[in-house]
């Protein structure tokens, strides 16, 4: 089976590619380049998710904090009135707070994942034109008839 196998340079002299010359050095100092941007992209993922680790503890703080300042405050006080309406204020603030928090973290991250993970992998940056898909100009002869 391996010896059927074609090596990479006789199938792209097959295809028509022309040969580069690319020397053992170039292709030595192109892939320490390359090492380098996965170890950096390694650590720069590394950095975010523990980022979005930390607003998720964050959040359980921010929501102890705001407890013991209305809830907790009024445990204390034994004004069960008082205690009522303070839970509202509770979990108003908690809802509002961590509600746009977590609105700001999901954007954030979506932002980092299309902008550095598809960006850096999949996007190729060819200079076509934008082309939107279009039932019209597909199916144009059988939309006239």
């Amino acid at each position: 089976f391996i010896h059927q196998m074609k090596s990479l340079e006789r199938q792209l002299r097959e295809m028509g590619v022309k040969n580069e010359g690319h020397s053992k050095n170039e292709a030595f100092i192109h892939q320490m380049i390359e090492t380098i941007e996965n170890v950096l992209g390694t650590v720069s993922n590394t950095a975010s998710y523990l980022r979005l680790w930390a607003l998720s503890l964050a959040h359980g703080q921010l929501a102890k904090v705001f407890f013991d300042y209305t809830v907790g405050a009024n445990l204390r006080g034994g004004n069960y009135v008082v205690l009522f309406f303070s839970y509202f204020v509770f979990f108003g603030v908690s809802f509002g707070v961590l509600m746009c928090m977590d609105l700001m973290e999901a954007f954030l991250h979506v932002l980092r994942l299309h902008w550095v993970e598809f960006q850096g992998k999949f996007y190729g940056g060819s200079g076509y034109a934008f082309k939107p898909y279009s039932y019209e100009e597909i199916l144009g002869d059988v939309l006239e008839a």
